[in-house]
């Protein structure tokens, strides 16, 4: 169970503050079930994500630390890109990716994406809308949760990451 002011990953909202945890008090629900409330960080306005503490539909998890987010950093360049087999299935497994909260996919998704739109430049293509869309939701994932751990602006992790990789040439 998380506690109340810990930041954690929901599904595809990203990272979040446990505002409460306890039953709700609103019409229609029971008592007798226990809620994390969550405020989806980066957001702007009051949108609360009421999620049961013993849901499984969607994956929760608390965020990296930084050990473990330098850790991530450091291993990028050997992470694979993701293999999708099936075109028909391409965007399924897009949705999986993120909805899952492994940054390792994520990252290997941010590869694939990258891979294929080289591919498309190298032929006089752009990128698909749906590679475009995945890939800015991809790197948000990404860069929204390692922002936390290493205490920077989520539009200094690029840079970052860029950086990190580079010194290990």
């Amino acid at each position: 169970m998380f506690d109340v002011g810990e930041f954690v990953v929901f599904g595809s909202d990203g990272v979040c503050r446990v505002e409460s945890v306890g039953p709700l008090d609103m019409d229609g629900i029971s008592n007798d079930r226990i809620y994390y409330t969550l405020a989806p960080v980066g957001k702007t306005g009051n949108g609360r994500i009421y999620a049961p503490v013993d849901g499984k539909r969607v994956t929760i998890r608390r965020v990296l630390n930084k050990e473990e987010a330098n850790s991530l950093i450091n291993d990028i360049k050997s992470i694979e890109k993701l293999i999708i087999t099936d075109e028909k299935k391409r965007e399924e497994r897009y949705k999986q990716v993120i909805q899952n909260c492994d940054l390792r996919e994520v990252v290997q998704l941010i590869k694939e994406i990258h891979a294929r739109k080289e591919m498309r430049e190298t032929i006089g293509k752009k990128l698909t809308a749906l590679d475009e869309r995945y890939f800015g939701i991809a790197e948000n994932c990404l860069f929204s949760e390692l922002s936390l751990p290493l205490e920077m602006e989520k539009s200094q992790i690029k840079d970052y990451i860029t950086s990190k990789c580079e010194q290990d040439r």
